[in-house]
């Protein structure tokens, strides 16, 4: 007889503003999404092993690994990579929690999205905050610990609506809840440009590119402000407008629109890792005309805000 041990769904995140910046304590709008990650532990068999199996969206185990509960070894897998990420893991939940799984004899977990991991909305977030949960321990210190980060996706796991995100100069999390619901949220669109981006190379080239970090932090917070207070969709498009500006100079890296949409009638916005993750666009045209204009560049992956934003 099997028993459960633990189960919990944490959800994806966007960032809306404040990218890159939040490392160094800009105020960040960011946003849990409808989609997510769930994650099953139960007992098994019993030969002192953890038995990890890993599911994309569609069911296809991308990810199995046989894993001692002693010391948390990878026994055998078939990704190295991958299952030393979360060897390192699981090893600094127990050193948090050393009663973490000492107890078990045996345990088998399954975690599956309910997105395709290409899209970035935090296939790694999902699972820290989910073992943190699991282990019971802090989840912004797991990451530190692990796979490090600003925080931010690991505070949306459990939100329930979009926040405020801020490190305090100690490197501690300020979260609040915030209200944004806009009157033009019906005019705001996701759009996947299908280059899945690795975040820790857009944080090290924002590193050695970027200029004073503290200066842009400050004017990025001041966008977040005016993000939250506009009224109407213009309003809305010039900080999205301005905010793309300053990262662009920052990152010396040019804009999603001028790269992709030259002629779009809308503002663009890149969210997350710069150069292929999703993008935010406004639009004061009908969703139809909006939705086909992307589909005929070949951007399949178009989601109104209503739909994906919690």
């Amino acid at each position: 007889m099997t028993k459960v041990l633990f189960e919990t769904y944490a959800r994806g995140k966007l960032l809306i503003t404040g990218e890159y910046a939040v490392l160094d304590g800009a105020l960040a709008l960011a946003v849990p999404v409808q989609r997510g990650q769930s994650l099953h532990a139960q007992t098994s068999a019993p030969t002192g092993c953890l038995h990890w199996r890993a599911l994309e969206e569609q069911g296809h185990c991308w990810l199995e690994a046989t894993i001692s509960l002693r010391d948390f070894e990878v026994r055998e897998t078939n990704d190295p990579t991958t299952a030393a990420k979360l060897q390192k893991l699981l090893q600094a939940a127990r050193q948090q929690n050393p009663n973490f799984l000492t107890n078990e004899p045996n345990a088998a977990v399954q975690t599956r999205t309910d997105f395709p991991r290409a899209w970035g909305l935090g296939t790694s977030s999902t699972l820290v905050a989910a073992v943190a949960k699991w282990a019971a321990v802090n989840p912004y210190r797991l990451l530190a610990d692990s796979f490090g980060g600003s925080g931010y996706d690991v505070a949306c796991a459990y939100a329930s609506g979009p926040i405020l995100y801020r490190r305090n100069p100690d490197g501690a999390p300020e979260v609040h809840p915030v209200t944004f619901h806009p009157p033009f949220a019906g005019q705001l669109y996701f759009v996947y440009l299908g280059q899945k981006q690795d975040s820790r190379a857009g944080i090290s080239r924002y590193r050695a590119v970027a200029g004073e970090a503290q200066t842009l932090a400050a004017a990025l917070s001041t966008l977040t402000e005016q993000a939250l207070r506009a009224d109407t969709l213009r309003e809305f498009e010039q900080v999205l407008e301005t905010h793309e500006q300053r990262i662009s100079e920052a990152l010396q890296l040019p804009q999603a629109k001028d790269v992709y949409f030259k002629n779009y009638w809308g503002a663009v916005k890149s969210l997350g890792a710069w150069g292929g993750d999703f993008v935010l666009a406004t639009s004061a045209r009908t969703p139809e005309e909006t939705r086909a204009y992307f589909n005929d560049l070949g951007f399949q992956v178009f989601i109104p805000w209503n739909e994906l934003a919690l």
